[in-house]
């Protein structure tokens, strides 16, 4: 997937910042993977590629609270990232490729598990001699 200039004001079941967030992680999958700038070729991320951007971010910005955020914002599962990314394609704010599919976003992992269960902590700063 790739981003397009236009302005993003879907109207769905989500939240309106959740299309927001979708494509702030999508601009952190494509910094993970070293891709340049949006606009420029080879800038495309697969869905799993997504996925990771939006885990990734997900822990920085909110933490412990992603998953009681993500709720709020009627998201909760990866199928529902999925979603959000096709109607920003329905509407021009993305783009796919030919091989990409709604389907490779469906159950890429747990919400609970990762935002919830898992949650990475780090303690470090706690124990840190000063």
């Amino acid at each position: 997937m790739t981003t397009t200039p236009a302005a993003t004001s879907p109207r769905s079941r989500y939240h309106r910042q959740a299309y927001v967030f979708v494509l702030e992680a999508l601009e952190r999958a494509q910094s993970i993977l070293g891709r340049p700038k949006r606009q420029e070729a080879d800038q495309h991320v697969s869905g799993p590629q997504l996925l990771e951007g939006f885990r990734e971010l997900a822990y920085e910005q909110f933490g412990g609270m992603a998953l009681t955020v993500f709720r709020q914002w009627g998201l909760t599962s990866t199928n529902d990232v999925g979603h959000i990314v096709w109607e920003l394609i329905d509407k021009g704010n993305m783009r796919k490729t030919e091989e990409d599919r709604l389907t490779d976003f469906f159950d890429l992992y747990s919400f609970e598990e990762v935002f919830g269960n898992r949650y990475p902590l780090n303690v470090a700063a706690a124990f840190r001699d000063e």
